[in-house]
C-alpha cells in the first residue's frame, strides 16, 4: 500500500525530469537563447567525430556504414545548424521558445539511439585499435552531447541514459577487461557530469530569479573546483602510465623504486631491480614496419603483466626496455627462476597479420642492499648486468656479482681517463696482415685501434669504443686515425690495400659520411685500396642511413665489407639491399671449426652465399694450420689470424710486404 501511494508522486517527478519546464516563460526565453548558442557545437561534436570513425574505418567496414548512412545523417545536421544559425538572432516569444526546446527534446532520444547503434555496427570489424575507436566515440560524445545541452537538462539526460545503457550492456559484456574499464569509466564520469550539469541548470534557474546569487556563485566554485581536482587526478594517473602499452611508465617506475628503497632502508629489507631488454627488437620495426613493433611490445607488456604479483611491478622503461622491482624474496634461486619465467613469457612467438615474429629478452638484476646503498646505484648495477647478459648469454639471466662489480669499477675508471686523454699522443694503430691463401703472399692489413692511457694503461677497443660513441667523440676519433692509415698505406706497394673499421655512430649522419670521403680524397691512396669495414650492429640501429651511407661511400670507389656477418641479426634481404664488396667472416665461428658441425655449416654456407653474389670473403681468426687447411678444403681464398701474425706496428708493415711469402706462426 506505501508503495503504491508513492509510485504517482515517482511518475510524476520522472516526468517533469525528462520534460522541458514551462512553468515560467521569462526563463524558458534565456533558456532558449542560451541553448540557441549551442546547438551548432551539438551538431558540429556529432559530425566531427562520426566522420573521424568512418575515417578510421573506411577500408574495413562496408560503406553502407561508412558512406551512406553518417552522410545522411551529417546532412541532416547541416540543415538543422543553419535552420539554428539563421533564427539565432530572431526574436521569439515564450511559446515559440518552448516549442522549439520540445522538439529538440523529443529529438534527443532518436538521436542517441541512432548514433549508439550505428556506431556499434562497427564492433566486428578491425582490430582492439578500432574497437577502442569506437568506445572513444561513444564517450567522448556523450560527454559532449552533456555539455552542449546543459541548457535543456531533460534532453541531456536522455542521451545520457541511452548512451550509457548502450555502453554498459555492450561493454560490460564483451569479456575484454578494457573495454568493461572503459564502459565503467564512462558510466562514472557520465554521472559526475550529469550531476554537474543539474547543479548548473540549477544554478542558472536561480540566477535568473535572482535568488540567493552570492549562495549560488560560492557553490558553482565549489563545483569546479571539484572538476579541475577530478581532472588533475585523471591527469596524474595518466602521466604514470605508458601511452602505448597502458602499463606503469619510467616515470612511475622510478617513483615505486624510491618508496621500496625508502621502505627497506627503514625496515632493514630487501628488494632488487631488473632490467629487461629484448633482443632482435629493431629487425622487427625494420622488416614488418612499426605498427608490429607496437604489437609485439604490446603483447610483451601483458605478458609480463600476468607474471607480477604483490611483490612484484612491471614498467616499460621506454624503447624496448623494461623495468622490474622484486620485493620480499630475493634470493638467487627466486631471481633466477623468475628471469627464466620472463624470458620463456617473451620468446613465444607474436601473431603479427598472417605470420608471426618472435624475439628474445635478456635480464640482469641487481639486489639492495648488497650491490647497493641507494635506488639508483642498485638500478644502474642491474643495467650493466643486462649489458653482461646480452655479452656472455642472449635470452638469459645474469645477477650483479663481485667479478662485475671490479668490472664496472674498471669502466669507470676508463671512462674518466678517456674524457681528460690526449688522443692525438695516446691513440695509435697496429695493422694485422690480410694473406690470401693460395700464395701466403700478404695482399692487405687491417688497421685496429689502440689506446695506450697513462692512468689504465693498454685499454682494448671493445671498452673504449663505446666510451667514445657514448661521450660523442667516436668521429673525431675516426677521423684522426683514417688519416695516420692513409697516410701509411700510400707508401705500400701498389695492389695492397688497407682495411679501416667504421662505428656504427660514423655513419649515422650524412655530413659524418662526407667528412670521411674528404679524407679519402684527399689521401694519396686509390678508392679502390680502401676497405671499409661495418657491423651489423651499424645496419640495425638505422638501417636506410646506414644503406645511403654505403651507397655514398661505393660511388667515391671504395670496398665497403660487412664485418663479423652471421653474428647479428641481418637477414638476407637486408644484405641483397646493401652495394658491398666484401664479407668477413668472425672468428667465433672458425675457433671450433675442427669440431662443431654447426661451424663449419655456416662457413661453407657464408662462402657459397658469397660466391653467389659475387661478394670477396675474409675469414678472421685463423690461429691453427688445421683450421686453414680445413678453410682451404671449403674454398676459403683470404684470411687473417695469429697463425700468420698479430697485429704489427706501421714499421713493420714494410718488412712484411717486402719478404714475399711470409713465414706462418705454427700455433697448435
Amino acid at each position: 500500500m506505501a508503495f503504491r501511494s508513492i509510485l504517482p508522486g515517482l511518475v510524476l517527478r520522472m516526468r517533469r525530469l525528462f520534460a522541458v519546464p514551462n512553468d515560467n516563460p521569462e526563463l524558458t526565453l534565456a533558456q532558449f537563447k542560451a541553448f540557441s548558442r549551442q546547438v551548432p557545437l551539438l551538431y558540429f561534436t556529432l559530425c566531427t567525430n562520426m566522420i573521424a570513425l568512418c575515417w578510421a574505418h573506411r577500408d574495413i567496414a562496408p560503406l553502407w556504414l561508412t558512406l551512406y548512412l553518417p552522410g545522411a545523417f551529417v546532412l541532416v545536421c547541416a540543415l538543422r545548424t543553419v535552420g539554428w544559425l539563421s533564427k539565432r538572432k530572431v526574436e521569439v516569444d515564450a511559446a515559440t521558445a518552448y516549442r522549439r526546446l520540445k522538439s529538440t527534446n523529443w529529438l534527443a532520444g532518436p538521436i542517441a539511439i541512432f548514433c549508439s547503434g550505428w556506431s556499434l555496427c562497427f564492433l566486428p570489424y578491425g582490430e582492439a585499435y578500432h574497437r577502442s575507436h569506437v568506445a572513444f566515440f561513444m564517450a567522448i560524445t556523450v560527454i559532449g552531447c552533456i555539455f552542449c545541452l546543459m541548457h535543456l537538462r531533460s534532453a541531456a539526460l536522455i542521451v545520457t541514459l541511452i548512451v550509457n545503457a548502450v555502453i554498459a550492456v555492450t561493454f560490460m559484456t564483451t569479456g575484454v577487461e578494457t573495454l568493461m574499464a572503459m564502459g565503467f569509466d564512462v558510466a562514472l564520469v557520465s554521472g559526475a557530469l550529469i550531476v554537474i550539469l543539474l547543479a548548473q541548470y540549477r544554478d542558472f534557474r536561480r540566477l535568473h530569479e535572482s535568488r540567493q546569487v552570492l549562495q549560488d556563485q560560492q557553490q558553482a566554485l565549489r563545483q569546479q573546483n571539484d572538476a579541475v581536482k577530478r581532472l588533475s587526478d585523471e591527469n596524474l594517473r595518466l602521466a604514470n602510465l605508458d601511452s602505448l602499452t597502458l602499463i606503469p611508465n619510467r616515470r612511475s617506475f622510478f617513483e615505486h623504486l624510491d618508496r621500496v628503497h625508502g621502505r627497506a632502508a627503514e625496515q632493514n629489507s630487501r628488494f632488487a631491480v631488473g632490467v629487461l631488454d629484448l633482443d632482435g627488437f629493431k629487425p622487427v620495426n625494420d622488416l614488418h614496419g612499426h605498427a608490429a613493433g607496437d604489437r609485439l611490445l604490446c603483447d610483451i607488456a601483458e605478458r609480463m603483466t600476468a607474471l607480477t604479483g604483490a611483490d612484484i611491478f612491471v614498467a616499460r622503461l621506454g624503447g624496448d626496455e623494461f623495468g622490474i622491482v622484486v620485493e620480499r624474496d630475493t634470493t638467487q634461486a627466486r631471481l633466477e627462476g623468475l628471469g627464466a619465467d620472463v624470458c620463456a613469457a617473451i620468446g613465444l612467438p607474436v601473431q603479427i597479420g598472417a605470420g608471426s615474429v618472435q624475439v628474445t629478452g635478456s635480464v640482469g638484476f641487481a639486489v639492495y642492499p648488497t650491490d647497493g646503498e641507494d635506488a639508483q646505484q642498485i638500478y644502474e648495477k642491474a643495467d650493466y648486468a643486462l649489458y653482461s647478459a646480452k655479452k656472455a648469454r642472449r635470452g638469459g639471466t645474469m645477477i650483479f656479482n663481485p667479478a662485475q662489480a671490479v668490472e664496472m669499477s674498471r669502466q669507470k675508471a676508463i671512462e674518466e681517463a678517456f674524457i681528460t686523454a690526449d688522443l692525438d699522443e695516446e691513440l695509435s694503430l697496429l695493422y694485422q696482415p690480410i694473406i690470401e691463401v693460395k700464395t701466403g703472399r700478404c695482399i692487405g692489413f687491417e688497421a685496429l685501434a689502440r689506446w695506450s692511457s697513462p692512468k689504465t694503461g693498454m685499454v682494448p677497443p671493445a671498452h673504449f669504443v663505446p666510451i667514445a660513441e657514448h661521450t660523442g667523440r667516436i668521429g673525431l676519433i675516426t677521423r684522426k686515425l683514417l688519416k695516420k692509415a692513409l697516410d701509411l698505406a700510400a707508401t705500400w706497394p701498389s695492389g695492397t690495400f688497407l682495411s679501416f673499421n667504421l662505428s656504427a655512430n660514423d655513419l649515422t649522419s650524412h655530413e659524418g659520411v662526407l667528412r670521411l670521403i674528404a679524407i679519402i680524397e684527399a689521401s694519396a691512396v686509390p678508392p679502390s685500396a680502401i676497405n671499409l669495414e661495418i657491423t651489423e650492429t651499424s645496419m640495425l640501429q638505422d638501417f636506410e642511413q646506414a644503406r645511403a651511407a654505403v651507397e655514398m661511400l661505393r660511388r667515391v670507389g671504395v670496398g665497403v665489407a660487412l664485418d663479423d656477418f652471421g653474428t647479428g641479426y641481418s637477414s638476407l634481404s637486408q644484405l641483397h639491399n646493401l652495394p658491398l664488396t666484401k664479407l668477413k667472416i668472425d672468428r667465433s665461428f672458425v675457433v671450433d671449426i675442427e669440431t662443431s658441425t654447426s661451424s663449419r655449416k655456416i662457413v661453407r654456407s657464408v662462402l657459397s652465399l658469397s660466391a653467389d653474389m659475387g661478394l670477396d670473403v675474409i675469414v678472421e681468426g685463423v690461429e691453427t694450420e688445421a683450421q686453414l687447411n680445413l678453410l682451404k678444403r671449403m674454398g676459403a681464398t683470404v684470411v687473417q689470424g695469429f697463425f700468420y701474425s698479430p697485429p704489427i706496428a706501421a714499421d713493420q708493415t714494410h718488412a712484411w710486404l717486402s719478404s714475399g711469402r711470409p713465414r706462418a706462426r705454427r700455433r697448435g
